[in-house]
């Protein structure tokens, strides 16, 4: 009895199997990207202290119903969002911006703003997430302007003389299928104060975890690698 002679796998059958496993993965991940979770990179300071810039998220997709390519169709949300949570959703105003901001407002309810303090429905809102600085937008007369210009439409009582600023508004009644986003960062965070409501159909999805973080301002010609914020990596942004 002899021994069958060894088949060693040819070129062209090596290359078959590798472009196999590559279009699997290549479509593992479209699927997990366009209906599960995708990657978000912080860019600017408007959420701190909750997420700062060169915090890299994963974003939960699924929750809120993902939306199917080209199709234009959203599946079956798992729940919805509730006041106080992190959403990440479209921008208003520029296409194919994604934007992250906290859920404010709800349908239905009336929101103001006095000395910087929050009320909802004429009661104090506490807020531990919210930062508090001097910022110089609440002087320029162009966002004031760009404030007052909407809220006319929305604000409850006499309208007269009304000029809104970054810490005194409303009260506003947020309309149905509209939410009201605002940055934790309150002095330095261009949102729904200046652009208006959201869309119920612009979100699409709540931060996961930060997968990666560094700072972008220290020193050195590569940040990414000598200033990662090791502490951050694993949180979940509430």
């Amino acid at each position: 009895m002899t021994d069958a002679p060894d088949h060693s796998p040819t070129f062209q059958e090596v290359f078959r199997e590798w472009a196999r496993f590559l279009l699997i993965a290549i479509l593992l991940w479209l699927v997990l990207r366009t209906f599960l979770v995708e990657a978000y990179r912080i860019p600017t300071p408007s959420m701190e202290n909750t997420l700062l810039v060169g915090d890299h998220l994963f974003v939960n997709k699924a929750v809120f119903g993902p939306e199917i390519p080209l199709l234009g169709i959203r599946l079956p949300a798992l729940r919805e969002p509730v006041r106080g949570e992190v959403l990440v959703f479209d921008s208003v105003e520029e296409e194919g911006r994604k934007v992250v901001k906290r859920l404010i407002g709800l349908p239905g309810d009336t929101l103001a703003m006095h000395g910087g303090e929050l009320y909802r429905d004429g009661l104090l809102v506490s807020e531990p997430y919210a930062l508090r600085r001097d910022g110089a937008k609440s002087e320029s007369p162009d966002y004031r302007l760009k404030m007052r210009s909407w809220q006319l439409r929305y604000v409850v009582g006499d309208t007269t003389g009304y000029a809104p600023d970054l810490h005194e508004w409303g009260p506003l009644v947020v309309p149905p299928g509209q939410y009201f986003m605002m940055g934790d960062n309150r002095d330095d965070s261009y949102d729904g104060r200046y652009w208006g409501f959201l869309p119920r159909a612009s979100v699409r999805g709540t931060p996961l975890v930060i997968y990666y973080s560094y700072d972008p301002a220290e020193g050195g010609r590569f940040p990414a690698l000598s200033a990662i914020r090791w502490d951050r990596v694993g949180l979940r942004p509430r």
